[in-house]
């Protein structure tokens, strides 16, 4: 079965095309297509044998976009089908799916009518991501559309936690609560890290931490997430690239009567011109600041002291809430490849049974490994995420069934 991954932003589209069977899977074409509606768009694309070709040209929309991924796929160059009908199923990316969907689902008219109510729930991503539902409809007609909700993982989690304490009258009018994200990436890493310890799944408290220029640590015990630091949007929760994360509401209204700004203008400076890069004044690339740091650099030392610490004590309250845990797991372009931070976070959580092995944890960089010493209480790995794989087999799965 070859099934076609897509993940639409607001001037992207990534996709990756998956052969799948029932023991394996491969990826047989690969890329993305950047500046959508913009000057200067350009599409990449990498082969199976890892040879990438660039493609520059006017990609107005969405669909022109698919379209033109869907060319460069039954072009004889550079391509790897002789006829679209090739395709048997096209999983969606959709990032929001509110209270109405707990788990994957087929893409049918009901479904999409329920998307459209929700965009106010996620007004920057879901619509986008609607965008390419919408374009396979035109150009694959008959293809069957799967969607894989971000936020559908964390939908397990109690009432008492979701819960925000303003008057319930607004959660039932608006559905204002937690609903956490980066759920697909946490639900694959945290059952591969289980794969890896050959533990069951189902019996294991994990805190897991995808750390990129978006970051969010959830807590899953015997297979649920319980509870997770996005909320109601991606705002809330670890510091990040651009993101302020957790603060103090006072701080938001106090801001906007000072500087005379309007809701919007706060969104755009908690969302774009915070976190990292509000705090260093710098950059919000790790890469950047840390180097800044090592150079002498004093508020990006103390942006790296900030974000480490409140990772920190999301692991040490989801310990709590969890009453213990027997797997810490990074993830994420940070998580994965920055020495550093997961050595900064480790520090003193000695007491929990974390201790990291520093000659492994330093020459790991992008692989599956554990990183813990072997006495530690608590396995401590670095699990590269791939959130494109469990769209591929979820929708497998419902294809299917049909």
């Amino acid at each position: 079965m070859k099934i076609l991954v897509l993940n639409c932003g607001s001037s992207s589209i990534k996709y990756q095309l998956f052969t799948m069977t029932d023991s394996n899977w491969s990826v047989i074409a690969k890329g993305g297509v950047e500046k959508v509606g913009l000057k200067g768009s350009f599409l990449k694309h990498e082969k199976e044998n890892g040879e990438k070709v660039l493609f520059e040209g006017e990609i107005i929309d969405h669909k022109t976009g698919i379209d033109y991924i869907l060319g460069v796929m039954l072009s004889e160059k550079h391509g790897c089908m002789k006829d679209l009908g090739e395709i048997d199923a096209v999983g969606h990316r959709v990032v929001h799916g509110g209270e109405t969907f707990s788990s994957s689902v087929f893409i049918n008219d009901e479904v999409i009518d329920k998307l459209e109510e929700m965009v106010s729930l996620a007004p920057l991503h879901n619509p986008p991501n609607l965008k390419g539902i919408y374009a396979i409809q035109q150009l694959m007609p008959e293809v069957p559309q799967v969607g894989v909700f971000d936020t559908a993982f964390h939908q397990s989690m109690p009432d008492y936690a979701y819960m925000y304490a303003i008057p319930y009258s607004l959660y039932r009018k608006y559905g204002i609560r937690r609903y956490g994200f980066h759920g697909t990436s946490h639900r694959y890493v945290t059952k591969r890290a289980c794969e890896i310890l050959n533990v069951d799944y189902n019996t294991q408290k994990i805190i897991s931490c995808h750390l990129g220029n978006g970051a969010s640590v959830a807590a899953i015990k015997n297979g649920k997430s319980v509870d997770t630091s996005m909320g109601f949007t991606p705002l809330e929760g670890l510091i990040m690239g651009t993101r302020s994360g957790d603060l103090d509401p006072g701080v938001i209204t106090y801001l906007m009567d000072k500087e005379m700004i309007g809701t919007r203008s706060a969104s755009v400076l908690l969302n774009k011109h915070s976190g990292m890069l509000g705090v260093t004044g710098i950059s919000s690339d790790s890469r950047e600041i840390y180097e800044a740091a090592e150079g002498g650099h004093e508020l990006s030392k103390l942006g790296i002291r900030m974000y480490d610490y409140r990772i920190k004590k999301y692991i040490g309250s989801y310990a709590a809430a969890m009453g213990g845990v027997d797997t810490l797991i990074f993830t994420g372009g940070i998580g994965e490849n920055e020495k550093r931070t997961r050595a900064g976070v480790c520090e003193g959580l000695e007491f929990l049974g974390i201790e990291i092995d520093e000659e492994i944890n330093n020459k790991s960089r992008g692989k599956e490994v554990v990183i813990s010493k072997p006495g530690s209480k608590v396995k401590v790995l670095v699990v590269p995420t791939n959130e494109e794989l469990v769209i591929a087999e979820d929708t497998k799965k419902i294809v299917e069934k049909l």
